[in-house]
């Protein structure tokens, strides 16, 4: 028979508080090897920033959202999957600005950034080859952009600083006020 427990003694919820804990989340790295902690983390600034007026930071919490949506040629919804340009055309939507549907386009749109150093959250980032634009993200700071990479992939955080990525670095511009 169990004796009875008085609810002066504390040490049973003790002991089933944890056994409850939670185990902490394990790094699990990306084919960019950006750990998935590290996305996680600004995914939590930007969820934390404080509610305000600026389009920048619903651009990124919106895009932030959108992290793990399946890429997809051609595709332009969370419900059907992303291209680089039809996730970067959406997010923007959502705030009221309509951009063109493929990136070297949108490269025409806003005000160019003078050099990576001028860079600020919420400015597209574009790249490509012998000076020809192919893809095209959104610069979220700390030298990371969101993209829809490739067939195969999903909406994920990439380095501009190194890696492949900063090899096919062209330009960067800048088309939501306050940023």
């Amino acid at each position: 028979m169990n004796p009875a427990i008085s609810k002066a003694d504390p040490a049973p919820q003790a002991a089933s508080a944890a056994a409850l804990a939670l185990p902490a989340p394990a790094a699990i790295a990306t084919p960019d090897t950006a750990p998935l902690a590290a996305q996680l983390a600004i995914l939590q600034k930007a969820k934390d920033a404080p509610t305000s007026p600026s389009l920048v930071k619903t651009v990124l919490q919106r895009a932030f959202s959108l992290l793990g949506t399946p890429y997809r040629w051609g595709g332009s919804s969370p419900e059907s999957g992303f291209d680089c340009s039809g996730l970067v055309g959406y997010v923007f939507r959502t705030i009221g600005i309509d951009l063109p549907r493929v990136s070297r386009a949108m490269a025409d749109e806003g005000t160019k950034v003078a050099s990576r150093d001028a860079l600020a959250e919420g400015d597209l980032v574009f790249f490509g080859k012998r000076g020809h634009i192919d893809h095209v993200g959104i610069y979220i700071g700390e030298g990371k952009f969101l993209h829809a990479p490739r067939t195969g992939r999903d909406v994920t955080v990439s380095s501009l600083t190194s890696g492949y990525w900063a090899q096919k670095y062209l330009e960067a511009r800048r088309v939501a006020a306050g940023s």
